[in-house]
């Protein structure tokens, strides 16, 4: 409340009653799963303004992809055939109430498992390709993601056919023990049979690319290929450095990083990925390259 003086008395400038807010301007009414918030640049992004590579507009950050979404930019349209696609996980373990953690990665993912395998047609070449998907359990590896992808090359290995593996894991699944690192070798072992075919393998690293997955089949590839400021590596970081007792470089598990020490042969934005993998298999067939 403020006084003032007017001629010879005193008058009250008392506050305006304040008017209720409308509801409709209070809580706007927003649908849900317009807006997403970018984890490079912290800016929230209207899903409209990113095209189907999922790139931020603002800072050219990617966005998680689905496996389905992935194979839809990087195979030719209706070429895909997926491999293995009713294979589901049991509980080799006993782990409990691992079929209620399973029923709920379906429901999030809409996959049954965490990877999907198939033969397609890249810029007109053809090939295998198998594709994990994070939003699967952390892209885990258990018995069937490491069964699926094993034999993904075993098909390429008897069709004469180069094999593309898109990365994306935490590593093994804890809930199969022993079982999800058996997987390791597995797919380790069908690899060295494919590479004795004298047959292509391209590994993809996409974030993150970590743990079991990192120390089997995605480090194998004969050509490397990540996308920008994508995470690699087997361990974290603290876990690193606790172990060693030594602090690490800035960023030195970054696809950036492992282009400069000799890790990874090649970053690749996503809306080239296509263009990029189909020069290469055009190499290894003979039938085209760069023009």
């Amino acid at each position: 409340m403020r006084l003032f003086k007017k001629k010879n008395y005193i008058m009250l400038d008392r506050p305006k009653k304040e008017e209720p807010i409308p509801e409709e301007i209070e809580n706007p009414s927003i649908p849900d799963g317009m807006w997403v918030k970018c984890d490079h640049c912290k800016k929230l992004i209207y899903k409209e303004e990113m095209n189907e590579f999922k790139v931020c507009p603002k800072c050219g950050g990617n966005f998680r992809m689905s496996a389905w979404e992935r194979i839809a930019v990087i195979c030719d349209e209706g070429s895909f055939m997926e491999y293995d696609k009713g294979m589901v996980s049991k509980d080799p373990m006993g782990y409990p109430e691992y079929d209620k953690i399973i029923e709920k990665a379906r429901e999030k993912s809409g996959l049954k498992e965490g990877v999907i395998s198939g033969r397609c047609k890249i810029n007109g070449h053809d090939a295998v390709v198998s594709v994990m998907d994070s939003n699967f359990m952390m892209g885990s590896m258990g018995s069937v993601v490491g069964e699926k992808i094993t034999r993904s090359i075993e098909h390429a290995t008897s069709m004469k056919l180069p094999i593309v593996i898109f990365t994306a894991s935490g590593g093994a699944r804890m809930q199969e023990g022993i079982i999800s690192l058996m997987q390791m070798a597995k797919t380790s072992a069908a690899l060295k049979k494919h590479s004795e075919a004298g047959l292509l393998y391209i590994t993809v690293m996409t974030d993150p690319t970590t743990g079991g997955v990192s120390a089997s089949f995605a480090s194998l590839g004969d050509i490397i290929i990540a996308e920008p400021k994508a995470t690699i590596g087997f361990a974290g970081q603290r876990v690193i450095e606790g172990t060693i007792n030594e602090k690490l470089p800035e960023g030195f598990q970054k696809a950036e990083f492992q282009l400069e020490h000799g890790f990874v042969d090649k970053i690749v934005t996503r809306n080239e990925m296509k263009e990029v993998l189909g020069t290469l298999l055009g190499f290894h067939s003979g039938k085209g390259g760069l023009q």
